[in-house]
């Protein structure tokens, strides 16, 4: 990596040793990983030398991340919590903070549900899905002991509780487990989690966004799949992604028919024709670097995209101080915006954030709060 970004940095500082544990809260609404506790292995491929995991949920596979344990040296550990968070019905707001008050929350950061293992903790409330294969999430990050974390990441989440899916008392429960006491961690809020857009399906129309599913689709592999059959289908991954990196790179120097055509005969390339003469319709100059980074959303689930009501963001506003109110102050809270990039809508950002704000400050008293998107500071 030569630079970190929002929605790579974890498997970087996991590999660092700085995080042993992730949890990650999301809503209905965000389903890239699957439920559940996940273990694997991160570290150096010895024949790419770049960070790789032996993890096969399907998020991985996609992102052609996966790699066996053998193929990995520097291997670090890494217990990713994957766990449904659903907004508290406001008509029963009291009502339900009030049965769940002592629950708390579980750890926030889904990475692991640690216990025993003494590594600094991460909390992440966001969005989890942001593309390119380098992995795409958010979370927090606590800092306990040296060199060591856990993760805890939130996903936008907007069911209610009514059905009693997920009631926060046990996600409370579960999150108290992997947070053990004494333990330093790091809440990290994305604000895309009360409320999040697909910026790519307004920048595209229908047609075009089916046809780049088309071109990206991820043929996944056999339910009981082999090791092996997993790396075959990884590596067919790879050139996959290979191949529709370079004919966009191609099409950004030349997009005529002849350059077109040509890339269009490759195996599963055929869409490109149909996409490419439907930009140049609606646009002079088809942002084709932009086009690949769209596509590589659209592998075997589409980004998240719910743009919540004020009740449903009011809503996961209770849940998150439900679960904050039992755990123990974190070392650091670190916020993401996600406006500049359109996935938490900007109409609702800075109401958001005021929000989450007055939730800090209600949980944990005065706030020292740096804006580094404004350049300024204040409280």
């Amino acid at each position: 990596y030569s630079e970190l970004s929002i929605e790579n940095w974890i498997m970087p500082a996991v590999y660092a040793g700085h995080i042993s544990q992730v949890v990650w809260l999301h809503p209905p609404w965000a389903q890239q990983i699957s439920e559940g506790k996940h273990h694997f292995l991160i570290g150096k491929d010895i024949s790419t030398t770049t960070i790789r995991v032996t993890g096969t949920d399907y998020y991985f596979l996609s992102d052609g991340l996966y790699v066996p344990a053998d193929q990995l040296e520097n291997q670090k550990p890494l217990n990713l919590h994957v766990i449904l968070i659903n907004p508290t019905e406001v008509s029963n707001s009291q009502e339900e903070n009030g049965e769940v008050a002592s629950a708390k929350r579980l750890k926030l950061n889904t990475d692991d549900t640690a216990s025993t293992v003494s590594a600094s903790s991460s909390v992440v409330p966001g969005d989890l899905d942001r593309s390119t294969p380098s992995l795409k999430k958010k979370e927090v990050q606590s800092a306990s002991a040296p060199n060591k974390a856990e993760t805890l990441s939130e996903c936008s989440a907007s069911s209610s509780l009514r059905n009693g899916e997920c009631p926060i008392r046990e996600v409370v429960k579960d999150v108290c487990q992997v947070l053990q006491k004494g333990d330093a961690y790091v809440l990290d809020i994305d604000l895309d989690f009360f409320s999040v857009k697909n910026p790519f399906k307004e920048t595209y129309t229908q047609t075009e966004y089916e046809l780049l599913q088309e071109l990206y689709n991820f043929k996944k592999p056999h339910r009981n799949a082999t090791e092996e059959g997993l790396v075959d289908c990884v590596e067919n991954r790879v050139h996959q992604l290979e191949d529709l990196e370079a004919a966009f790179a191609d099409l950004c120097d030349n997009d005529d028919e002849e350059t077109l055509q040509k890339w269009a005969s490759y195996p599963g390339m055929k869409p490109l024709v149909q996409l490419v003469h439907s930009l140049k319709t609606r646009m002079e100059s088809p942002d084709y670097e932009m086009v690949h980074q769209a596509g590589l959303t659209c592998d075997y689930i589409e980004l998240p995209h719910h743009v919540s009501t004020e009740e449903e963001i009011e809503g996961l506003i209770q849940s998150v101080e439900v679960l904050l109110k039992d755990m123990p102050k974190p070392t650091l809270v670190t916020v993401a915006r996600s406006s500049l990039d359109d996935y938490c809508p900007s109409e609702q950002v800075d109401i958001i954030q005021e929000k989450v704000l007055n939730l800090l400050g209600s949980v944990y008293g005065a706030l020292d709060v740096h804006l580094d998107y404004s350049g300024t500071s204040s409280f």
